[in-house]
């Protein structure tokens, strides 16, 4: 998955870095591949797009992937590789935290789905086969191999100084390749125990290592659950997504020979929330509804408990004049 993601005030949450494991040569196998779709994205605020795998949960066209495989996109297109078909998507809602999301093709129905098991019962050792859109090519492959971990916690990073660790995690030595993102992880009867997680353009694995890793199924499916009720939470946004559009980096400044910490604003989108209210790049925001902004990740916390069309205060310094308040009008932008 080729992405470089930028003009968005959020982190993101992302795959680790896998390699080959020789043992295992990926191939292409059709009875595993049953309501395995492929998702690519375009990132029209970074110039640019993505790529990554789906899995079916109804006919109607409800899909489960990696919230990073939609992350920052401006457009979602879904096909089913056994039709050829091509549908739009609508991102539902997800959660950056666990890094999962659930997307709704419009006009779908007749889907093949997924079979569905359970991630409660794994073990190690326990022979598993992943099927992904590797390399973002566009076609379904697969690749076998075993459990090697359960429990895992990693920590993954972005290139905007973001970090975030992913915990219970299942570990594999299935061969996961950028792409595979977002595809299940399969036991011996085909059925969905997890969802990969591989590596993408911007994105790092903290740890040493070549496993792979995926997300525990039940845990995705939990998620599922709550977006489909409509409970928003401090993890889970429900909805179009606020944009605030600017472009941030960790960052800071000097008043009054103290440092105080805040988010450099690198980029903003003409015409936007930001541009409306004066901010330009080289300012640093301070504070979002009073809250001071004091790691990489505040306001990104204050935002996604929000929906385009809400109003947030929004204070910032610049390099000449001080500081500044403003009551912004959020607008709709990509998912984060």
């Amino acid at each position: 998955m080729e992405m470089k993601r930028s003009l968005a005030l959020l982190f993101a949450l992302a795959a680790l870095a896998v390699g080959v494991h020789a043992a295992f040569a990926r191939t292409s196998h059709a009875s595993v591949q049953t309501g395995v779709v492929v998702v690519e994205t375009n990132l029209a605020y970074a110039n640019g797009a993505a790529a990554g795998t789906g899995i079916v949960l109804t006919s109607n066209g409800e899909v489960l992937t990696n919230n990073h495989v939609i992350r920052g996109s401006t457009t979602v297109k879904v096909i089913v590789p056994e039709t050829h078909k091509t549908y739009t998507a609508r991102v539902v809602g997800y959660s950056l935290s666990a890094d999962v999301a659930l997307l709704k093709l419009n006009g779908a129905s007749g889907l093949a789905i997924a079979t569905i098991g359970t991630s409660s019962s794994l073990a190690n050792g326990q022979s598993v086969t992943a099927v992904g859109n590797a390399g973002g090519t566009g076609s379904l492959a697969v690749t076998t191999g075993t459990i090697t971990g359960l429990k895992r916690t990693i920590t993954v990073s972005d290139d905007q100084g973001g970090a975030v660790q992913l915990h219970g995690l299942v570990e594999t030595d299935a061969s996961l390749q950028p792409g595979d993102s977002g595809g299940p992880l399969l036991d011996g009867a085909n059925r969905v125990i997890g969802i990969d997680t591989a590596a993408s353009a911007g994105f790092s694995f903290q740890q040493g290592g070549s496993d792979g890793y995926a997300i525990p199924i039940n845990r995705a499916l939990a998620i599922v659950k709550q977006v489909l009720a409509g409970h928003s939470s401090s993890t889970v946004h429900i909805g179009g997504t606020a944009f605030l559009g600017v472009e941030v980096q960790p960052s800071g400044y000097y008043n009054g020979g103290s440092y105080a910490a805040g988010e450099m604003v690198t980029g903003v989108v003409p015409g936007g929330p930001a541009a409306k209210a004066g901010m330009v790049s080289g300012d640093v925001i301070t504070r979002v509804n009073g809250r001071a902004v004091s790691s990489a990740t505040a306001v990104v916390a204050e935002l996604l408990m929000k929906h385009p069309g809400d109003k947030v205060t929004v204070t910032w310094v610049d390099q000449s004049t001080g500081s500044h308040s403003a009551s912004v009008t959020l607008a709709s932008g990509p998912p984060q």
